[in-house]
């Protein structure tokens, strides 16, 4: 047990906040000592210390109220590593059914029942961004997609968030360390503000083209002045063979990205000699929305709200065995729930 975690209320009254601490989101070191869980897990501490029982060997099972995409399970690990216990666990990216066992941690309590709050918390949030761009996934029908989620979130967690949907099966992210984290470089061009500023969709593609490096993607936003298929086709026609593809993320004022408006934009562009323009769509989309889309012949979408906004999905963990012995509370199963599926994660 680390001698700086949280175990005692005493150590609970002496931490002290900062004066003046510029952000809420709880430090790396502030998670891993516990200062994160809930206070009811230190007072179970104290109790169990003074009846010589903190040590007990346990075994707790974790199960999830609906069916999913498991995610988090890195940073589960990496919380316990060090720590006297054996994980056992799906593999990040499993699917899983409502009430099925997908992590099953064995060790004295003392080793790990401090942190159930951040475990639960880590699985829940992290599984419910990856089940929801697991849908995206499905409704794009192998058709890629980027996760456009981080402006919707707090920054401390943008980060897990993207990854998660990465793991759900987004192809890459666009916040900067989401994407570092997951390995890949970030994706995505400029926004509105650069060609309202510019004051002409060709011109800033053409700034765009000369001033970024051969390896960013030459994607265009075609919806901020005038009618998308006209500025797609301008674009097209200033850009050539450079031009990659064209964005459209016309506003829910304006009726939003229609499977109509996709379908005249790639008519327009494939009459005027440029098949090799893809098309990437933006902007408040759902499963149900990109199906639409893709059927009408959208190449890619970008996602955020549907996946950022998804609900975690509530995860509890259940002591199921106490000194060797099966337990439950009331409406449980005592002992170990089988599960073929689990891998041993750690040590």
């Amino acid at each position: 047990m680390a001698k700086e975690e949280l175990t005692s209320l005493e150590q609970v009254k002496l931490l002290e906040v900062a004066p003046g601490r510029p952000f809420f989101s709880a430090e790396h070191r502030e998670i891993a000592t516990g200062a994160t869980t809930d206070i009811y897990f230190v007072r179970t501490y104290e109790i169990l210390k003074d009846l010589g029982l903190l040590n007990t060997e346990v075994t707790a099972e974790i199960f999830p109220r609906r069916e999913g995409i498991l995610a988090g399970v890195a940073e589960v690990i990496n919380l316990l590593r060090g720590k006297k216990v054996e994980i056992w666990g799906l593999p990040e990216g499993s699917p899983f059914a409502a009430k099925e066992v997908v992590m099953r941690i064995k060790g004295p309590y003392g080793e790990f029942g401090l942190f159930e709050t951040a475990i639960l918390g880590m699985l829940a949030s992290s599984s419910g961004w990856a089940t929801a761009a697991r849908e995206i996934k499905e409704a794009a029908g192998g058709k890629p997609f980027i996760c456009f989620g981080a402006r919707h979130v707090h920054p401390a967690v943008a980060p897990v968030m993207e990854r998660a949907a990465i793991i759900g099966g987004a192809s890459g992210a666009s916040c900067i360390l989401a994407a570092k984290i997951a390995g890949m470089e970030p994706q995505g061009t400029v926004p509105h503000a650069l060609f309202l500023i510019v004051g002409d969709t060709v011109e800033g593609a053409k700034a765009y083209h000369r001033l970024m490096p051969p390896d960013a993607k030459r994607t265009i936003l075609v919806d901020t002045f005038k009618d998308e298929a006209e500025e797609a086709l301008r674009v097209a026609e200033a850009l050539g063979p450079a031009l990659e593809a064209i964005r459209l993320d016309t506003p829910s004022e304006r009726g939003g990205v229609t499977p109509d408006l996709v379908r005249e934009v790639r008519a327009r562009l494939d009459g005027a000699g440029f098949h090799h323009v893809r098309i990437l769509v933006s902007g408040g989309l759902t499963p149900e929305k990109v199906r639409q889309l893709a059927e009408a012949g959208a190449d890619a979408f970008g996602v955020g709200s549907y996946i950022s906004g998804a609900p975690p999905i509530d995860m509890t963990m259940d002591l199921k065995e106490v000194a060797g012995r099966p337990v439950a509370k009331r409406g449980r199963l005592p002992g170990l729930l089988p599960n073929p599926r689990l891998e041993r994660l750690y040590p």
